[in-house]
């Protein structure tokens, strides 16, 4: 597959789409090894990426690993900043979350970003790296999306729908493009390596509350690494034109009272128009029959701030891809958003 490249209305940034150019994809590792410890679900990744005509580019700790990260503080950082100074990159994606990525950002060379500009697309821990490039180089593209192991390494036909919103999103020549939600979805943890059987797959649905409607600047990413910027130079400022967006996964129902209590203590609820509420990938609700759903309601009390909530940009698939700072209008009965200006 081949790409044409056209300049959105960020500027410099190159729009894919097919016939011309090959697009090229750095990757690279800001947190957990993925490359290393998850060879099997890496190659398969590669393949498909390559089958879809993309050239990759691998960030110098591929492969590698410190214990329970890539590489060290500075390695890490050093890689994401050797593909910033690619200028024939047109895209970074992270290969995978974890933990870790808030310890980098001193580090990135975010002012030859800012007049370079590329799209950065990955997804949970890298909210991080995606929210501070947000602030730091708003002349990139911010994408909450596929990573290069965690998404594109995952058996047909969940990857397709993925890789196919992706691409619409990507291809995007400045205008607005219309998302439809999957009709399907799961998180059931298996086929990581090998595949052992089709996904046990649930019928989708969305829900809201105050409003079903709601359009606004989107911005936010994964709760819990927000923890890890919040209130830090890091961190976006948040208007009454703006969506915030939170997902998390594989957290308890404490964890999630937790963190939603942080963003309410900080009056980030009272700042924004609505809030988007993505899927909680395997929610252990603690016996508690309460979804996340029901655990925000009561830390906003008597807030009526709009929700629309299980939105599919999570750690749940196929994952919707997100461009962060885009105008987005959301609408939870006809289960789909259509995104502009990004």
């Amino acid at each position: 597959m081949q790409i044409n490249a056209v300049k959105s209305v960020k500027s410099g940034i190159l729009i894919l789409s097919r016939g011309g150019m090959i697009m090229k994809v750095g990757f690279f590792s800001s947190s957990t090894p993925i490359t290393n410890i998850s060879p099997t679900r890496f190659q398969r990744a590669e393949r498909f990426m390559e089958s879809k005509g993309i050239t990759l580019v691998a960030g110098n700790l591929t492969g590698q690993q410190d214990f329970y990260r890539s590489g060290s503080i500075k390695r890490r950082a050093e890689e994401i900043n050797q593909l910033i100074h690619d200028d024939s990159i047109n895209i970074l994606m992270a290969t995978i979350g974890g933990l870790n990525t808030n310890a980098i950002l001193s580090e990135i060379d975010f002012d030859y970003l800012q007049t370079h500009p590329k799209t950065i697309v990955g997804y949970s821990d890298a909210t991080a790296l995606l929210l501070a490039i947000e602030v730091k180089a708003p002349a990139c593209r911010v994408l909450y999306g596929p990573a290069l192991v965690a998404s594109f390494g995952e058996f047909s036909p969940i990857v397709d729908q993925t890789w196919s919103d992706f691409f619409e999103i990507i291809s995007n020549k400045n205008t607005s493009v219309t998302i439809q939600a999957p009709k399907m979805w799961t998180d059931e943890a298996i086929n990581w390596n090998n595949f052992e059987r089709d996904k046990k797959m649930q019928i989708n649905s969305w829900g809201y509350v105050n409003s079903s409607v709601l359009t606004g600047r989107v911005l936010g990413g994964n709760l819990d690494t927000i923890a890890g910027i919040i209130g830090s130079e890091y961190f976006p400022k948040f208007t009454k034109n703006d969506l915030l967006f939170i997902e998390d996964a594989e957290k308890d129902a404490a964890i999630a009272e937790k963190n939603f209590a942080m963003l309410n203590n900080l009056g980030v609820y009272r700042q924004v128009k609505g809030i988007i509420l993505g899927k909680h990938a395997m929610f252990d609700d603690l016996q508690t029959g309460r979804q996340p759903i029901d655990i925000l309601r009561e830390v906003l009390g008597n807030n009526p701030v709009p929700i629309i909530y299980d939105y599919d940009s999570c750690h749940t698939v196929p994952m919707i891809t997100t461009p962060l700072g885009a105008q987005a209008s959301f609408n939870a009965q006809e289960m789909n958003v259509t995104f502009s200006n990004y």
